[in-house]
């Protein structure tokens, strides 16, 4: 059944962003700088299947953001709600799903592979976009219960503490299994040409630092093949009108209620 009611606060550049399919490009990037933190990794490799299952994950992440960003003021309530309780059940020696840093943290990855796709690889203009979309995002934290006042104001305030949390960061043994798991997936078995490129491309828009403490391999060659084939592919991405090629609103949010409904009902 679906929900209806009063929109959440000006949510216009976040709509923005979080409709544009290149998005995908950077999901790899998100999810690998979230197992850069030890404390993330371990709680996936405590609370999960993620060798057996690595990508479901990846999918409720972006489920949650596509509802945070496209749905209902209820539907945002009701799913953090459900998301925190999840996280209750997530504890382990120094870690809790329901930490603040945390929060932070894995909502900054989110933000920086929207920004970076964005800026990078489509090469759209940054400026009062890129702000307002920092501010904007900060919500997708703030429904998880996330404490007013710890997540970075703005853009230059973010782009600080991304950079101090990358320069800091020192990947666990936990962590490279994690990625492994996450990198190196072959099921389902018809996706596996698209996950080998997605492989390619997450290894190539990872930060240095933490592609070298992930212990994966990347040359020149592999840097200019990769920007080669993202630059050309986003000129012919581009050519098609952002009216057409964006996701549909009520189609995204349609697909994500039903498969955080069917994952609800499978639990």
């Amino acid at each position: 059944m679906e929900i209806t009611g009063t929109p959440v606060r000006d949510r216009s550049v976040l709509k923005l962003v979080v409709t544009e399919p290149a998005l995908m490009l950077g999901a790899g990037r998100a999810l690998m700088l979230q197992v850069a933190h030890p404390k993330v990794a371990q709680g996936v490799a405590d609370h999960s299947d993620f060798r057996d299952k690595p990508l479901p994950r990846l999918f409720g992440t972006l489920d949650f953001l596509t509802i945070v960003a496209l749905g209902t003021d209820e539907e945002a309530d009701r799913i953090g709600t459900v998301v925190r309780q999840v996280h209750d059940r997530i504890t382990g020696p120094g870690y809790s799903g329901n930490d603040p840093e945390l929060q932070v943290w894995v909502n900054a990855t989110l933000i920086d592979a929207a920004l970076y796709v964005y800026e990078e690889i489509l090469g759209s203009p940054s400026g009062d976009v890129a702000e307002e979309y920092v501010r904007q995002a900060a919500m997708v934290a703030d429904v998880l219960g996330c404490p007013a006042g710890i997540q970075p104001a703005d853009l230059a305030s973010f782009r600080a503490y991304l950079d101090q949390m990358i320069a800091s960061l020192e990947v666990s043994g936990t962590g490279r299994e994690v990625a492994r798991a996450v990198l190196s997936a072959r099921k389902p078995w018809f996706l596996r040409p698209a996950l080998s490129l997605n492989r390619f491309i997450t290894t190539g828009l990872l930060p240095e630092p933490l592609r070298a403490q992930f212990g994966l391999k990347w040359s020149p060659g592999r840097d200019r093949l990769l920007w080669s084939l993202l630059r050309t592919g986003a000129f012919f991405y581009l050519l098609i009108p952002g009216r057409l090629r964006r996701s549909p609103q009520h189609l995204a949010i349609r697909r994500s209620r039903r498969r955080v409904a069917r994952r609800a009902g499978a639990h």
